[in-house]
Protein backbone atom coordinates (compact mmCIF):
# COMPACT_ATOMS: atom_id res chain seq x y z
CA UNK A 1 0.00 0.00 0.00
CA UNK A 2 2.89 2.46 0.80
CA UNK A 3 4.27 2.05 -2.77
CA UNK A 4 0.90 3.32 -4.94
CA UNK A 5 0.41 6.05 -1.72
CA UNK A 6 3.74 6.99 -2.90
CA UNK A 7 2.70 7.75 -6.39
CA UNK A 8 -0.92 8.61 -5.88
CA UNK A 9 -1.91 7.03 -8.57
CA UNK A 10 -5.30 4.50 -8.64
CA UNK A 11 -4.74 0.72 -8.27
CA UNK A 12 -6.47 -1.40 -10.17
CA UNK A 13 -7.37 -5.49 -8.59
CA UNK A 14 -8.55 -8.32 -10.65
CA UNK A 15 -10.49 -10.63 -8.52
CA UNK A 16 -12.11 -13.63 -8.09
CA UNK A 17 -15.53 -14.34 -5.57
CA UNK A 18 -12.65 -16.07 -2.94
CA UNK A 19 -13.84 -15.65 0.54
CA UNK A 20 -10.42 -13.82 1.23
CA UNK A 21 -11.42 -10.91 -1.11
CA UNK A 22 -14.78 -10.38 0.38
CA UNK A 23 -13.20 -10.87 4.15
CA UNK A 24 -15.03 -8.28 6.09
CA UNK A 25 -11.48 -8.18 7.82
CA UNK A 26 -10.33 -6.07 5.01
CA UNK A 27 -12.98 -3.43 5.47
CA UNK A 28 -11.11 -0.97 7.52
CA UNK A 29 -8.17 -1.09 4.73
CA UNK A 30 -10.35 -1.00 1.91
CA UNK A 31 -12.07 1.73 3.26
CA UNK A 32 -8.86 3.77 4.20
CA UNK A 33 -7.61 3.52 0.12
CA UNK A 34 -11.41 4.07 -1.06
CA UNK A 35 -10.19 6.12 -3.57
CA UNK A 36 -6.87 4.79 -4.91
CA UNK A 37 -7.99 1.17 -5.20
CA UNK A 38 -10.65 0.32 -8.04
CA UNK A 39 -11.89 -3.76 -8.17
CA UNK A 40 -12.83 -5.65 -10.91
CA UNK A 41 -14.22 -8.35 -9.46
CA UNK A 42 -14.56 -11.76 -11.86
CA UNK A 43 -18.18 -12.72 -12.54
CA UNK A 44 -19.58 -15.84 -10.36
CA UNK A 45 -18.40 -19.26 -10.96
CA UNK A 46 -15.60 -18.37 -13.46
CA UNK A 47 -13.07 -19.75 -11.45
CA UNK A 48 -9.37 -18.89 -10.65
CA UNK A 49 -8.32 -19.76 -14.43
CA UNK A 50 -9.23 -16.45 -15.50
CA UNK A 51 -7.24 -14.56 -12.92
CA UNK A 52 -3.63 -14.39 -13.90
CA UNK A 53 -1.89 -14.03 -10.37
CA UNK A 54 -3.62 -17.91 -9.44
CA UNK A 55 -1.64 -19.66 -11.59
CA UNK A 56 1.69 -17.95 -9.91
CA UNK A 57 0.01 -18.89 -6.50
CA UNK A 58 -0.14 -22.79 -7.79
CA UNK A 59 3.90 -22.68 -8.63
CA UNK A 60 4.50 -21.23 -5.25
CA UNK A 61 2.47 -23.56 -3.36
CA UNK A 62 3.85 -26.88 -5.38
CA UNK A 63 7.61 -25.45 -5.04
CA UNK A 64 7.45 -24.57 -1.88
CA UNK A 65 5.53 -27.40 -0.27
CA UNK A 66 2.00 -26.57 0.53
CA UNK A 67 0.23 -28.37 3.09
CA UNK A 68 3.93 -29.31 4.11
CA UNK A 69 5.46 -28.99 7.64
CA UNK A 70 8.67 -26.97 7.34
CA UNK A 71 10.99 -26.75 9.92
CA UNK A 72 10.56 -22.87 10.81
CA UNK A 73 9.33 -19.86 9.62
CA UNK A 74 13.54 -18.93 8.54
CA UNK A 75 13.27 -22.21 6.05
CA UNK A 76 9.66 -20.62 4.53
CA UNK A 77 11.16 -18.06 3.98
CA UNK A 78 14.61 -18.86 2.33
CA UNK A 79 12.38 -21.06 0.14
CA UNK A 80 10.03 -18.51 -1.30
CA UNK A 81 12.49 -16.15 -1.78
CA UNK A 82 14.13 -18.86 -4.07
CA UNK A 83 10.81 -19.35 -5.85
CA UNK A 84 10.54 -16.25 -5.96
CA UNK A 85 14.10 -15.49 -7.67
CA UNK A 86 14.03 -18.01 -9.82
CA UNK A 87 10.63 -16.89 -11.43
CA UNK A 88 11.20 -12.94 -11.42
CA UNK A 89 11.52 -12.49 -14.72
CA UNK A 90 8.39 -14.52 -15.76
CA UNK A 91 5.47 -12.18 -16.99
CA UNK A 92 2.62 -13.15 -14.55
CA UNK A 93 0.78 -14.40 -18.01
CA UNK A 94 2.99 -17.06 -18.46
CA UNK A 95 1.95 -19.20 -15.23
CA UNK A 96 -0.44 -21.86 -16.09
CA UNK A 97 -3.42 -23.62 -14.60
Amino acid sequence: MATFRKTGKEVVMVVDRSGIHRAHKLDATLDHYHDRLRFHFLPPHCGHHLNPIEGFWRTMKDAIGAGRCLRDLHQLYQRTRQVLMAHQERPIYAFHW
